[in-house]
């Protein structure tokens, strides 16, 4: 049977595991992009330039808190015959670690908020470390969903989870503001009254994330009982010497991701605004939020689909599919976001758009992280994940120099390109260090050809792109159907076998 037959059945089961995970969370996450037109209307951009910053340390601090265990649990659960022992033993090490996470937290709250320059709001940090620990517990039970393949259960409660934040977020910013403003006489707004504090303002986006998190702890709760035993402590050592560069290398990655944001205000002056200028950058960010999204929900189904097929004779073809057909998704969703940007920019304010500049930039980093994120497969199954963190380690480097050579001189801009040349550096390193140790026959020509092209499109539509919002649609629609047309021609083999398949 041809190698390209072999494949087509599990990338198929990847791609409907794809679809139900990313389901929820593409719903979810759209619904949260729709509350982005809410957040920059409602507030300035230095506002909302505290909400980035306070996010990005909240990514930090997340990848310190589960330190690398989801990953060691499907690692150890696919070698190990209890896997009830690894899942009571992952659960155990991070519940412990996440309560005296919430210890030291509460007790140095004010601390913590005078350090990071938000020293009237000390309850910011409460809240975010109940939201830490909480996230940083259900991680586990969220992984054993996943590696038991119970998808749709996985997708209601992360449904739930969504729904509770967007609720609550335009209660708090809509809702009870229009009710105090217009029916100020009546029961219900009086009894608003007493739980409504208009000063709260952004904090009101932070205490609806605690709720939905306290909700779902809540929902994974019976999982999270019926499922633990007693923890194995040498089942644990062994765990921890696996997780602890995946530490390293989620650290560092989260200084490729964010650190722009936790820096940004400190290296512009003062005369520049620069809250306000971070706020702008953020809301940027988040108009690259459908690569970003398919990435995460792709990572979602793709770590243990890795695992899962790692034992198979045909497992390297299946992963050098899965790569191009990830490159060809994630060209189309640059080029759908690109040719329709000026319909794109109306879901943030017009105090933002002066920002549009970084969205090609940040959407093509984002698609180098995916490609690395594919590429990982290498250091994942061949046990080498301190080299992994060492290429996020070389990646943090790049980023933390590069940001503090161009934010200075181009502001949010530099920090994109930074962001850029980062990922690529990345991109490139573990290719070459992960064909030395798990050789893999990417189509790397294919990948070349689609990038070119579209980059080819792209700047050819900024070139004849005028005033006109009809033209620059039509336009932008017959590029993409170019770039469509050349995919479905150059895959027509790949995809008449599949729809063969079906």
């Amino acid at each position: 049977m041809p190698a390209i037959d072999m494949a087509i059945n599990p990338l198929k089961k990847l791609a409907g595991q794809t679809a139900i995970y990313g389901l929820p969370t593409i719903a979810g996450r759209l619904l949260n992009y729709l509350l982005v037109p809410l957040y920059t209307r409602a507030f300035l951009p230095a506002e909302y330039g505290v909400v980035t910053e306070m996010y990005a340390y909240v990514a930090f601090a997340f990848i310190l808190l589960t330190y690398g265990m989801e990953t060691a649990f499907f690692r150890f659960s696919t070698q190990e015959s209890d896997r009830n022992r690894v899942y009571g033993t992952a659960l155990s090490s991070v519940t412990v670690t996440s309560f005296i996470f919430v210890i030291a937290g509460l007790l140095f709250s004010g601390n913590l908020a005078q350090a990071m320059g938000y020293s009237g709001h000390p309850e910011y940090i409460r809240w975010f470390v109940l939201i830490l620990a909480t996230d940083a517990i259900t991680s586990i039970p969220y992984a054993n969903l996943r590696l038991e393949n119970k998808a749709l259960k996985f997708a209601f409660i992360k449904i739930i989870n969504i729904a509770t934040n967007i609720g609550f977020n335009l209660l708090f910013i809509v809702l009870i503001p229009y009710l105090l403003k217009n029916h100020a006489d009546s029961a219900v707004t009086g009894l608003f009254k007493h739980i409504y504090n208009p000063a709260t303002g952004i904090g009101y986006i932070f205490i609806s994330n605690l709720i939905a998190s306290v909700l779902t702890f809540a929902l994974l709760l019976p999982d999270i009982l019926r499922k633990s035993v007693k923890p194995d402590p040498e089942l644990l050592k062994r765990m921890l010497s696996y997780a602890w560069p995946l530490l390293i290398f989620g650290f560092a990655g989260i200084v490729n991701e964010t650190f722009d944001r936790i820096i940004l205000k400190h290296l512009l002056p003062d005369e520049s605004n620069p809250m306000a200028q971070l706020g702008i950058y953020g809301a940027c960010y988040k108009v690259s939020i459908l690569m970003t999204l398919f990435i995460q929900t792709y990572r979602y189904a793709a770590e243990p689909f890795f695992f899962d097929q790692a034992a198979k004779k045909d497992a390297r073809e299946t992963y050098s599919r899965m790569m191009h057909l990830f490159v060809i998704v994630c060209l189309f969703i640059f080029m759908s976001i690109m040719m329709y940007e000026d319909i794109v920019i109306r879901f943030i304010g017009p105090e933002y758009r002066e920002g549009r500049g970084v969205i090609p930039v940040l959407l093509l980093a984002n698609l180098f992280l995916g490609v690395f994120y594919n590429l990982s497969v290498w250091f994942k199954l061949t046990d080498n994940t301190r080299k992994g963190a060492a290429i996020s380690i070389i990646g943090a480097g790049i980023t933390l120099i590069l940001n503090f050579l161009l934010i200075p001189l181009f502001g949010y801009m530099g920090a994109a390109w930074a962001t850029l040349i980062c990922y690529a550096s990345m991109m490139v390193i573990s290719y070459v260090w992960g064909q030395k140790y798990y050789r893999i026959n990417y189509n790397l020509k294919g990948a070349a050809i689609y990038l070119l092209v579209s980059l080819v499109l792209y700047g050819g539509f900024t070139l004849i792109k005028t005033d006109s919002l009809p033209l620059s649609l039509i336009t932008g629609t017959l590029l993409l159907l170019v770039f469509i047309t050349l995919v479905a021609y150059r895959e027509k083999r790949f995809l008449r076998r599949v729809i063969l398949k079906v």
